[in-house]
């Protein structure tokens, strides 16, 4: 798939929407917040230096390696950026709109938290952190709560939490070397 700029209009419309859930920062905090669907997953990264996995991370490069086509309104993660990425071809893909609403830069860990804007499938947060590891591993673990955004989550039911779980997985094997 691809990454792209998001253009200057739809940058505007994305910076101006609200976020389509209240708890935000949520996937921060020990507890996760209650009436959400739940998925969290870590593996260490195969291949790839801390460095290496964490410049991929911060440059949109996950959802890009796991399939989806990314537009984001800057080419690095940053608090306050938005991304529309989507997924299918022409007129029935699926938009997926979000806000960065948290980023970790620090010497062992970095990441970031975005948030669902409307007219995106779930409602929600999702984090994607990388950690060194007690050997120098990079470590990547995703943590989310969600709950059904659209008329096809909501009538999707289980399938859809089953291609939610499909894509947390995609997402973990995308920062290995062989992605």
């Amino acid at each position: 798939m691809s990454s792209r700029p998001l253009g200057g209009e739809r940058v505007a419309a994305l910076r101006a929407a609200p976020l389509t859930y209240e708890e935000v920062g949520g996937t921060s905090r020990s507890v996760l917040p209650p009436g959400y669907h739940v998925v969290e997953g870590s593996r260490t990264v195969v291949g790839r230096g801390f460095d290496e996995a964490a410049a991929l991370l911060m440059t949109w490069q996950v959802p890009v390696r796991a399939g989806l086509r990314v537009a984001p309104s800057a080419p690095r993660v940053a608090l306050d950026e938005v991304v529309e990425m989507r997924l299918g071809l022409g007129p029935l893909a699926v938009r997926i709109p979000c806000r960065v609403v948290a980023v970790v830069d620090e010497p062992d860990r970095v990441g970031f938290a975005y948030g669902t804007l409307p007219g995106h499938p779930e409602c929600g947060e999702e984090l994607f952190l990388l950690e060194r590891g007690a050997q120098g591993e990079p470590v990547f673990t995703i943590r989310a709560f969600s709950r059904p955004g659209t008329v096809l989550t909501k009538v999707g039911g289980p399938a859809a939490r089953w291609f939610q779980r499909l894509m947390t997985r995609r997402y973990l094997c995308a920062l290995d070397a062989a992605s």
